[in-house]
C-alpha cells in the first residue's frame, strides 16, 4: 500500500471493535497517524484535543450517534473545517442523506467497503485528489 497519509491524523470512531482494529491497522500501514476509539461519548472531546485532519464516523452508535458528533464538529470554530466521512450501512435512505447534509457530512462510504475505496475517500477529503473526483459518490 502506498504511503499517502504521511502526516495526516485520522480520528476513527466506530463501536465495532473488530472493524475499528482493522481500520487502525490498515490506515497506519497507509502512513496515517490514527486515533481509534469505540466510545462515541468522548469523540468530540478527543477531536477537539487532537485536531485530526479527517474524522471517520460510524453513524449508528450509542450513546452518541455519528450524526450528533458530526453536528458538534460542524458547530465548533476549531473543527468546522475538518472533513467528516460517514461510514454507514444505511446512507441510501433519503432521511439519512438529509441528516448527513444537515450535520455537515459531505462524504460517505457504504459498509462493507474495500480498503482502497476508503483510502481514496480520505485522500479526496484531504484535498489530495482533484475536486471533481469523488470515488464511489454517495
Amino acid at each position: 500500500m502506498e504511503n499517502t497519509g504521511s502526516s495526516s491524523r485520522i480520528l476513527v470512531v466506530d463501536d465495532n471493535e473488530e472493524l475499528l482494529q482493522e481500520l487502525q491497522t490498515m490506515l497506519e500501514l497507509g502512513g496515517y497517524d490514527v486515533i481509534a476509539m469505540s466510545d462515541s461519548s468522548d469523540a468530540f472531546d478527543v477531536a477537539f484535543k487532537k485536531k485530526p485532519n479527517v474524522i471517520l464516523l460510524d453513524l449508528k452508535m450509542s450513546p452518541k450517534t455519528g450524526f450528533q458528533i458530526a453536528d458538534e464538529v460542524r458547530n465548533s470554530l476549531l473543527l468546522k473545517d475538518v472533513p467528516v466521512i460517514a461510514m454507514t450501512g444505511f446512507f441510501t435512505e433519503k432521511e439519512h442523506l438529509l441528516m448527513m447534509k444537515l450535520c455537515g457530512i459531505k462524504i460517505s462510504i457504504l459498509k462493507p467497503f474495500q480498503p482502497v475505496n476508503l483510502i481514496a475517500k480520505i485522500e479526496f477529503a484531504l484535498g489530495h485528489r482533484p475536486e471533481e473526483y469523488d470515488p464511489d459518490p454517495a
